[in-house]
């Protein structure tokens, strides 16, 4: 089969388009032919060394999948994930192994679910990380329930559109930060309220105290750090730039929490059931064949990727 893998680490040159043996699954395991693979900043950072996640070189990326299952390791298909051979589905794959970028990808069968039904399969593969982390950003660090406010700062991203909807979903009043360039698309995800941070002061926008501050941009650290006027005492600050400290206030009991985004199959199933529902709406900005993923960590490595791009198979 034809694979992108690099066999140490460095820049893009270090991906290889390749032949690659086909993988066999083992016991509790799937093989999926893969309809489409998506590319996250930290395939990036792995191939390039800078995250410390222990992969075995060499190593193929693209934890992020969607694709056919076409093989059963043992104690499949009953107890183990009730899968079977010829099941839509998507995944958020163990980052340390092999990936989607690829013709075949061994998973665990229960790091995946049934694909949703109303987006064609090569574009479910963008939504399993970013939605899962925008979930636990939200919920399960954030705490949030409805009726309380939420700041998302850099809500213009892919983790931000899902932010707003999920949180408009569980009737928290959302203010949002936002570029012209967004600002469209993040008031139809549902923000009550769209600050242009380009023009304007945040600080002096938002008139009431938030109980969550959710960043997901690069950001200043002393304007980080000011921002956290913003949230109540008692409230919280949740960041997802992990090569920065999430700023909180203890003298006022505002407690701060950085997100690494965890696998959870069943809240990635209800992800799926949002976007079935018309709920969550899946984004994808481009569609590359996975001949040219070297290109574009290339672009990646040059400037930031805008949107979300799957990578498919020949």
């Amino acid at each position: 089969m034809k694979a992108v893998r690099f066999h140490e680490v460095g820049g893009p040159e270090v991906l290889r388009y390749e032949d690659v043996d086909q993988p066999t699954p083992g016991a509790g395991e799937v093989r999926v032919r893969v309809a489409a693979s998506a590319f996250n900043a930290a395939d990036a950072g792995m191939r390039g060394g800078f995250l410390p996640i222990p992969v075995q070189l060499p190593h193929v990326p693209g934890y992020d999948v969607s694709g056919t299952v076409d093989a059963l390791g043992d104690g499949v298909g009953g107890t183990i994930g009730g899968l079977q051979v010829g099941d839509a589905v998507i995944g958020f794959l163990p980052m340390e192994r092999d990936g989607g970028a690829a013709e075949y990808v061994i998973a665990p069968a229960d790091a995946l679910v049934p694909a949703p039904t109303k987006v064609d399969l090569p574009d479910a593969a963008a939504l399993p990380s970013v939605a899962l982390t925008a979930w636990q950003a939200l919920f399960d660090l954030g705490e949030l329930t409805a009726g309380q406010r939420v700041l998302v700062n850099g809500a213009g991203g892919v983790v931000g559109k899902y932010a707003v909807a999920l949180a408009k979903r569980a009737g928290v009043h959302v203010v949002a930060t936002a570029s012209p360039r967004s600002s469209d698309a993040v008031r139809a995800a549902d923000a009550d309220q769209v600050v242009d941070h380009t023009t304007t002061d945040v600080l002096t926008a938002v008139e009431e105290q938030v109980d969550v501050l959710v960043n997901l941009a690069p950001i200043d650290p002393d304007r980080f750090a000011a921002l956290v006027a913003l949230v109540r005492d008692g409230g919280k600050v949740v960041s997802t730039t992990a090569f920065m400290a999430t700023p909180g206030d203890e003298t006022r009991g505002v407690s701060a929490a950085t997100v690494f985004v965890l696998p959870n199959r069943d809240r990635l199933t209800e992800l799926v059931s949002l976007v079935d529902s018309g709920d969550l709406q899946v984004e994808v900005t481009r569609r590359i064949p996975l001949t040219d993923l070297p290109a574009l960590h290339a672009e990646a490595a040059a400037g930031r990727i805008e949107g979300k791009v799957v990578v498919q198979p020949a």
